[in-house]
């Protein structure tokens, strides 16, 4: 038998069986007294524990970390995992893709599923923002992330998010419509419940005594008038700390497995990858990329927008996805639809598997079949097609 035919016996399509999160905290706020090897690892034992799963099953773990300096430093998924107790002979890999590297995670350890490299892997990520902000990653005698010579019209993200709104004609108004929809709508998921099935409450120490932490801190009271008197992030700017993502704390996993194994293991598959891609995008507007990224997919699944149930497009700043449903015909019925970071937090190693598990989650309790995820990443984004099994 050929090396492919031996691969391809093993029964390798990748089944997404699990995706859970801690919940997010807002900065120096309810989860922040754990340490980030502490919250990854909770995360990691915390979806084993929901599947009842050996841990000893699983080959690889790939984890996202967007500044691992600090207490993020050093392979933090190796370090959370062999923290909280799990096998040590497990593979661990930690990745820096920018705001889309939990999502990324979960793409490589699916290739290695397909590639039949794994028959069991997780897909993590954490980001502790209270104490390691997304700062550059700079030493004594380093230098500077970018050459001198660096010529590349790159703006910092506010810049950015507000480019993106000029270029869609999108109003200040527009975008506080959006900020307000994104509370309304994740206040009113948390008081449904929808966010319950992906959430691995966690237990915080504190002086006098030990709080538990079951649900997010970033929801906020607001209106309109309210939003309207909030001062830009920058001067002229058109967006405000109400319409932006917020600086977060939290950890979120995946377990994908072959199909063959999970139907051995008589564990039920949750959703399965219909498309994947990770694309540059236009430096100039540099957060829209996740535009050029579902038409990539769109073109190469051959599907539609109207394909598509439900999409889960991060809410770097409410331009982004404003902006992808403008020229994509999306209808705001189906765009983040228990609202996203700008209510929720964006931890940025974790927030991908939480709009992953947001995702399926929601196909499951409305009955539908198909997700799309995507999010920006500096200039680039990770992008994802996913059908519910």
């Amino acid at each position: 038998m050929s090396s492919r035919s031996r691969t391809e016996a093993r029964g390798t399509t990748p089944v997404i069986v699990d995706a859970a999160r801690t919940p997010f905290g807002k900065r120096e706020g309810w989860v922040s007294g754990l340490h980030a090897a502490e919250l990854l690892g909770l995360a990691q034992s915390g979806v084993l524990e929901r599947l009842d799963l050996d841990p000893e099953l699983v080959e690889q773990a790939i984890g996202g970390c967007v500044t691992p300096v600090g207490e993020q430093f050093g392979n933090i998924t190796r370090t959370a995992w062999v923290h909280a107790g799990l096998p040590t002979h497990t593979g661990a890999t930690t990745i820096d893709a920018q705001c889309g590297t939990a999502l990324q995670a979960v793409h490589l350890v699916a290739g290695q599923i397909a590639l039949g490299a794994l028959e069991v892997g997780m897909a993590c990520g954490v980001e502790l923002m209270s104490r390691v902000p997304l700062t550059a990653k700079v030493g004594v005698g380093l230098g500077t992330p970018r050459p001198a010579s660096w010529s590349v019209d790159m703006p910092d993200q506010y810049t950015a998010a507000d480019r993106i709104a000029r270029h869609r004609g999108l109003t200040r108004e527009d975008l506080d419509a959006f900020g307000l929809r994104s509370q309304d709508r994740a206040r009113t998921a948390w008081e449904e419940g929808r966010f319950d099935r992906q959430m691995i409450a966690v237990t915080v120490p504190r002086e006098g005594g030990d709080t538990r932490v079951t649900r997010d801190q970033g929801l906020r009271e607001t209106g309109m008038e309210a939003l309207a008197r909030l001062r830009p992030t920058a001067d002229g700017g058109l967006h405000t700390a109400g319409t932006s993502s917020q600086i977060s704390d939290g950890a979120a996993a995946a377990v994908l497995m072959t199909e063959d194994r999970a139907r051995t293991l008589g564990v039920a598959p949750r959703a399965r990858l219909l498309g994947q891609c990770v694309i540059g995008g236009d430096t100039e507007l540099m957060l829209d990329g996740p535009v050029a990224a579902a038409r990539k997919l769109f073109d190469r699944t051959g599907m539609k927008v109207g394909d598509v149930d439900l999409f889960e497009v991060n809410e770097a700043f409410a331009s982004v996805p404003l902006s992808f449903a403008q020229v994509h015909g999306v209808d705001p019925g189906t765009l983040n639809v228990n609202g996203g970071a700008i209510a929720l937090g964006h931890p940025a190693g974790a927030t991908g598997i939480r709009l992953l598990a947001t995702a399926v989650d929601e196909l499951e309790r409305r009955d539908r079949e198909v997700a799309m995820i995507a999010i920006c990443a500096s200039a680039a984004t990770t992008c994802m097609i996913v059908e519910r099994c």
